[in-house]
């Protein structure tokens, strides 16, 4: 399984969000976005629906159609879109993410002494593949570690 660690910089959560979520749309995935902060939750659902062709569909945990969302809004790592790839907005490790196909850990300077220690913890662990992201000055993403 893979863990991606993106380092919140220049782009807030709700902004990182629908970009992974794209992605992983068009790798022909579910997604699952776990987040205990209703504010960054709301946040992140405004989000997902901007833009006339561009919106993504997706709905809030606990709704009459979780099984059938391509993105789930949660605030507990339950899967109930069947999802593979989840991830964690709120900068906090759970790890239930273990037992995904991807995680993605978003973590910005409030979170990063958490994000360093999760990094420590997840090296060596068998069949975990840990990777670090972080953006540059104009925005875009590079793989620094």
């Amino acid at each position: 399984m893979k863990v991606d660690f993106y380092q919140l910089s220049r782009d807030p959560a709700e902004k990182v969000v629908p970009l992974l979520a794209r992605n992983t749309l068009k790798a022909g995935e579910r997604l699952l976005v776990v987040s205990a902060d209703d504010d960054l939750t709301g946040r992140i659902s405004a989000r997902l629906w901007e833009g006339a062709e561009s919106f993504l569909a997706h709905g809030l945990s606990g709704g009459p159609h979780d099984a059938r969302q391509p993105i789930l809004l949660a605030d507990a790592p339950q899967a109930a879109n069947s999802a593979r790839f989840m991830v964690m907005a709120d900068g906090t490790w759970r790890d239930e993410a273990l037992g995904f196909d991807r995680a993605f850990l978003l973590f910005d300077g409030s979170t990063i002494e958490d994000a360093r220690a999760t990094w420590r913890a997840l090296d060596g662990k068998d069949g975990v593949e840990r990777r670090y992201w972080r953006q540059d000055d104009s925005g875009k993403w590079e793989q620094a570690a």
